[in-house]
């Protein structure tokens, strides 16, 4: 297959992975070694591409983004500039110091495997978590986001039904959480969703939370690394890598969307099966390799 077929591809599934709780990065490095896509420029490739999933998050949410921009309201129940910092602030320091060992040292199939297996045991705990509260505040599934008050005194269920709710040690608890996700494998949404859950976060609001704190992030992790990347990008290689972002771009778009919607359904449930079922292929496959 050719470079540009192979960067339509993962672009491609970058987009289908990047606000799944199933690891993105994971994905790029396993379906990269499978088709021989490796080295310096895809490793660089694989991260370059998330910006065109987090573009369709701007998109998505400009208004938002655009509220943000404002003096927020310290004592309003809304969502504000001081959550996303919160939320973005663990995982850009760490991001910072650990760029460049993250880089070299854990952008290997195995590593992904053990990455996905964790990653998935947090969801399922975060999962267990988000049913157990549901039964005991007598909320049928799928009901959790669109109730129109905080949980009821004396109730279990999550004390932030919308991401307008969210306190800011809320948003601080999912940012540490986010830290888990610069290891490959793990997955930032999985990590996000099941901290927000835990902190006491409807699946809803911690997936869109989730969502939002990604541009910061993604756009920080991006420029690092083309900076750190820059002279090894040769002037025929942005044919390729545009053509990967374009590709996300469009993809993630169509996913953000069904995504909510399955999560609003489901809940993790299938997306720790499918971690699972991925991890015992995957493991089997080194093995064989060893």
């Amino acid at each position: 297959m050719s470079e540009f077929g192979v960067a339509v591809l993962l672009g491609a599934l970058e987009g289908l992975t990047e606000f799944l709780p199933i690891s993105s990065t994971g994905h790029l490095i396993l379906v990269g070694h499978w088709l021989g896509f490796t080295g310096e420029l895809a490793k660089t490739f694989d991260i370059f591409i998330q910006l065109g999933a987090i573009f369709a998050i701007v998109v998505l949410y400009f208004r938002r983004f655009v509220g943000f921009l404002t003096v927020p309201d310290l004592r309003a129940r809304r969502l504000n500039i001081v959550h996303l910092a919160l939320g973005v602030l663990p995982a850009a320091v760490v991001g910072f110091l650990l760029h460049d060992f993250i880089k070299s040292r854990l952008f290997s199939p195995q590593t992904v495997v053990y990455g996905l297996f964790a990653g998935a045991l947090l969801m399922a705990a975060a999962e267990w978590v988000a049913r157990r509260g549901e039964a005991n505040a007598g909320m049928p599934r799928g009901t959790e986001a669109n109730a129109d008050t905080r949980r009821r005194p004396g109730s279990a269920g999550p004390t932030a039904r919308t991401v307008d709710e969210l306190t800011y040690a809320q948003a601080l608890w999912i940012g540490l959480f986010q830290t888990l996700a610069l290891y490959p494998g793990f997955s930032r949404s999985g990590a996000t969703i099941s901290g927000g859950i835990l902190a006491g976060a409807s699946r809803a609001a911690a997936a869109e939370f989730s969502f939002l704190v990604a541009v910061p992030v993604m756009f920080g992790a991006v420029g690092l690394d083309l900076v750190k990347s820059w002279s090894i990008i040769r002037p025929e290689d942005w044919g390729v890598l545009f053509a990967g972002f374009g590709t996300a771009f469009v993809t993630a778009m169509l996913a953000v969307v069904t995504f909510l919607r399955l999560l609003k359904r489901y809940g993790l449930g299938p997306f720790v099966v499918y971690r699972l079922l991925l991890v015992a292929m995957l493991w089997g496959v080194l093995a064989r390799r060893m």
